[in-house]
C-alpha cells in the first residue's frame, strides 16, 4: 500500500525531529534534515509500504544526520582564513576598496566557474557533493579548486603580512 506522505508526516514529524535534534544539536539544521527525511519518504514512497513506519523514518532520520555530521567533519574548506574575514567584514570605502583589490588578486586568472565554487561554498554553506551538482564536476574537482583557492590566499596574507611590517619598519625609522 502506497505512503501517505502528509498523514505520516503529521503524526511523525515530531518523533523525526527529536531524533535530528538529538544527535545534529543544531535547531535550525535539525528541521532542515527533518524535511530531508520527509522528501526521501516522497521520493521513494512508490516503493514503500507503511508497515513499520517509525522504524524507516528513524533509521532514515539516523543516517541523513549523521551523514550531514560526517559532512561537517571532513570540510576542511572552511573560510578559517583572516585574509577572508577581513574580506567579508570589510565597511568603509578604503576597507571595501582594498577587499576588491584582494579579491581581484585571489581570482586573478581563475575560470569564473572558480569563483561560483567559492561563493556556493565558503559563503552559501553548500557542502563539496552540491556544488559538485551545481557547477557540473566531480567532488574532487571542486576540493581541488578550493585547494588552490586557499594556496593563493594564503600566499596573499603573507604578502600582505610581510608589506605591512616592512611600512611598519619604514615608519618607525623615519619617527
Amino acid at each position: 500500500m502506497a505512503i501517505d506522505v502528509e498523514e505520516t508526516y503529521r503524526r511523525f514529524g515530531p518523533m523525526v525531529l527529536r531524533r535530528c535534534r538529538q544527535l545534529l544539536k543544531e535547531e535550525q539544521l535539525a528541521l532542515d534534515t527533518m524535511h530531508d527525511v520527509f522528501v526521501q519518504l516522497l521520493v521513494h514512497q512508490r516503493r514503500l509500504d507503511d508497515r513499520a513506519m517509525s522504524s524507516l523514518l528513524y533509521r532514515i532520520a539516523t543516517n541523513l544526520s549523521l551523514n550531514k555530521i560526517r559532512s561537517k567533519s571532513r570540510r576542511p574548506e572552511t573560510p578559517s582564513s583572516e585574509l577572508l574575514t577581513r574580506i567579508a567584514e570589510a565597511t568603509s570605502e578604503e576597507d571595501a576598496a582594498h577587499a576588491r583589490s584582494l579579491l581581484d588578486r585571489v581570482f586573478g586568472r581563475e575560470p569564473v566557474s572558480t569563483r561560483t565554487i567559492a561563493v556556493l561554498h565558503l559563503h552559501d554553506g553548500l557542502t563539496l557533493q552540491e556544488v559538485a551538482d551545481a557547477v557540473g564536476l566531480s567532488v574532487s574537482g571542486v576540493r581541488k579548486r578550493l585547494r588552490k583557492l586557499k594556496a593563493i590566499a594564503a600566499s596573499l596574507e603573507h604578502e600582505d603580512a610581510r608589506a605591512a611590517e616592512s611600512g611598519a619598519a619604514l615608519e618607525g625609522a623615519k619617527g
